[in-house]
């Protein structure tokens, strides 16, 4: 039986806010190939970013579920390009972006007929309140890490074939965010043999910036 709300119940809630995210992001003008369909780009990581989610944490509360199909939700609607180059302006992209998450993604659990506490939990996720305090924050950061590793370090690595030492500090950097179950996994996936030498010196050099 599922939970009543005084706006229903909440098998349908979520199933509305999901429908909502999903039919948003299929707006994107990019696209990707995923599963041998070529899709709208952000639907697409939405579907990726679910997936990994729900293989790290099983019983996902439903808050989780609902921030990782909506973590990136328009993200197409604020460029990089918009900014100029730079740390200091990528940083500040960065936080741009994930408010602008947040707030899409308040505006449509409203629309769903979600109530505030539902929507500013799901805000904390994607904002990543607390990382590496919050367990589901930090579910949420290992999934978004084991996208990038498993859709994006191969194309990245052959960008930096001549510079090894940029992308094994890319992936320190990467591999930071994550917690000890997310190195786990993320050494479970499959890689050429350039690739998991880096990402093993990654690793490594992790292991012993704590051991000091």
């Amino acid at each position: 039986m599922t939970h009543k709300t005084k706006f229903g119940d909440t098998a349908n809630l979520m199933a509305e806010a999901l429908r909502l995210f999903d039919e948003y992001n299929l707006r994107d003008p990019r696209s990707v190939t995923w599963k041998d369909t070529v899709l709208p780009l952000e639907y697409a990581y939405s579907l990726m970013l679910t997936d990994w989610v729900v293989s790290l944490q099983p019983a996902s509360s439903e808050e989780l579920l609902l921030a990782s199909r909506s973590q990136h939700i328009g993200r197409w609607e604020i460029p990089r390009d918009n900014y100029p180059q730079g740390r200091e302006h990528y940083l500040k992209w960065r936080k741009d972006l994930a408010a602008h998450h947040a707030e899409i993604t308040s505006e449509l659990m409203k629309k769903a007929g979600y109530d505030q506490p539902k929507i500013s939990r799901v805000q904390e996720i994607i904002l990543k309140k607390r990382i590496k305090q919050d367990v589901e924050v930090q579910i949420m950061e290992n999934a978004l890490c084991l996208i990038f590793l498993e859709y994006q370090y191969e194309d990245l690595r052959k960008k930096y074939i001549n510079d090894p030492g940029k992308m094994v500090n890319i992936l320190y950097k990467s591999l930071l965010k994550m917690d000890q179950h997310g190195h786990a996994v993320a050494l479970l996936l499959n890689y050429g043999p350039e690739g998991k030498a880096l990402l093993l010196r990654a690793v490594e050099d992790i292991r012993c910036a704590k051991s000091h």
